[in-house]
């Protein structure tokens, strides 16, 4: 644990908080709000919440696919902006982006680690949403929406990395270690850090709050452990890149998927 007290960062534990302020402002404590707003709007409507639906990769311009593409990829790195900011935030305090371990130091480990976290989390989560939705407490997820163009594989390969940088780097990276650096906890940490992770995802229902409660306290915990958000940010990845190419590719063709 580093002591910010001592001036070791070049920080004070009052920055420090009004730092973690600023970053989740505009990341995703502002996804977090967001999405509390989404819920309460699907929770005020005559449907049942699991007759609704919530698109996570959909179209941004129907019927103009070269603007579509050009919106994709702008949402895309928009939403990797906060990465870059801590990133800078790091250095600044005399650390770096090798200190979370979001770097290619161990990429070998990193893979391996990454793609088993993937395949236990990934069938779990499955298994736990399919169950969430047919009692009724989760929205209908609907992992790509996009029209059938040369792009749409490529772009859903690109949001899911987006989504496993950015939220490993920050929620389990970043917000973890400067948590340490104020004293907390490592079990009082994991579970903000997962509370976090599961308020952001509230648009998809309780079902979705929960599962990735659930999720944020096994990455919270690997990453305490291992020091290292890049196994995070793999495994993440290849889940969000299974869902939303294998839905596309699925859709239709198996009665269990909705």
């Amino acid at each position: 644990m580093q002591d910010v007290s001592t001036g070791k960062t070049g920080l004070t534990p009052r920055l420090v908080r009004a730092e973690l302020i600023v970053v989740f402002a505009v990341s995703l404590g502002a996804s977090a709000l967001r999405s509390l707003i989404s819920l309460i709007g699907s929770l005020t409507v005559p449907a049942e919440l699991k007759a609704q639906h919530a698109v996570l990769v959909g179209t941004r311009a129907p019927g103009r696919p070269w603007l579509d593409l050009s919106l994709q990829l702008a949402d895309i790195a928009i939403a990797l902006a906060p990465v870059a900011l801590v990133a800078y935030l790091l250095v600044r305090s005399g650390e770096s982006a090798r200190t979370i371990g979001a770097d290619l130091r161990e990429p070998g480990r990193d893979l391996l680690r990454g793609a088993l976290l993937a395949a236990v989390v990934g069938g779990t989560g499955l298994a736990f949403y399919l169950l969430a939705l047919r009692s009724g407490i989760n929205l209908d997820v609907v992992p790509d929406r996009l029209p059938d163009v040369w792009w749409r594989v490529p772009v859903l390969l690109l949001a899911a990395a987006q989504n496993g940088v950015l939220e490993e780097v920050i929620v389990s990276g970043y917000l973890l270690h400067r948590l340490d650096a104020l004293g907390w906890r490592p079990w009082r940490a994991v579970r903000l850090s997962a509370t976090l992770r599961g308020s952001y995802h509230l648009y998809q229902g309780f079902g979705g709050f929960v599962g990735n409660v659930a999720m944020g306290l096994l990455f919270g915990r690997l990453y305490q452990r291992w020091g290292r958000a890049m196994p995070l940010v793999v495994a993440h990845t290849l889940i969000d890149a299974v869902a939303f190419v294998g839905y596309g590719l699925l859709r239709g063709r198996v009665s269990w998927l909705p």
